[in-house]
């Protein structure tokens, strides 16, 4: 029997990366995994992949910076499960640029994806949530806790995450006991946005000389949803090859 058998978990983001590895990783354990996302070609991609390895997994397009289609895919969660039992916000978007070059229009497009989607998914299914005493998990980043070396153009992206990083305490101090609510942080990892290719231009930035897999941090992301890390609620987990403690 698998870690989560038997539980429903709702993955933004999760059809690349650091939420496709985690989405994947929940279900090898049990969980029929919602994955939540606007690509609809990697969604049902995606979909298959989890399937075809003997999992259960259903891809619902969403844009989860609008508040409307998250109610929608409430709606769909409740009338296909009638519960949920996780809940890893992830959708991230990443854009950099000098502050005199940052536009109204990033800054907002950076804020809805990274914050303001965490905010209306967690008010749609909080109360599931509570019912089920399920977890929540936010996928931060190193960037909203420690400035990298090389990182002098991330004012949208590090300030974004930080705030998701204060916006779990606040949810694990209101919604405990109920609900257990965790951050991951991870550092530079292989995803669409970055290929291993592109570390040489941050050499020096952690101390395993790499960049992560998606799915070593999915492994921590399934640790931190699943009744391993049960006396968790409120932490801030760091997953960043040592980056921080340059």
């Amino acid at each position: 029997m698998g870690k989560l058998e038997g539980k429903v978990a709702l993955v933004t983001g999760g059809t690349s990366g650091i939420g496709a590895a985690s989405a994947a990783l929940m279900a090898r354990e049990g969980a029929v995994v919602i994955l939540a996302a606007r690509n609809e070609e990697r969604g049902r991609k995606q979909e298959t992949e989890i399937i075809n390895a003997g999992g259960k997994a259903e891809f619902i397009r969403c844009d989860v910076t609008q508040r409307d289609e998250v109610a929608k895919l409430r709606e769909s969660v409740l009338a296909g499960y009638g519960r949920l039992d996780i809940l890893m916000n992830n959708a991230g978007l990443l854009r950099t640029a000098a502050l005199e070059d940052i536009t109204d229009e990033d800054w907002d497009m950076v804020y809805h994806t990274n914050l303001k989607s965490a905010l209306y998914v967690c008010q749609s299914f909080i109360g599931l949530l509570q019912e089920s005493r399920g977890v929540i998990l936010n996928n931060a980043s190193i960037n909203g806790l420690h400035h990298y070396i090389k990182g002098k153009r991330s004012y949208m992206y590090a300030t974004s995450k930080a705030a998701l990083i204060q916006f779990t305490k606040y949810l694990a101090k209101n919604y405990a006991p109920a609900v257990r609510v965790n951050c991951l942080c991870p550092g530079m990892t292989i995803t669409n946005l970055f290929t291993n290719r592109d570390f040489s231009r941050f050499d020096g930035c952690n101390l395993l000389g790499r960049m992560a897999d998606p799915e070593e941090i999915g492994r921590i992301a399934l640790f931190l949803v699943s009744d391993d890390s049960s006396f968790m609620t409120g932490s801030v987990v760091v997953a960043d090859g040592g980056e921080s403690l340059l």
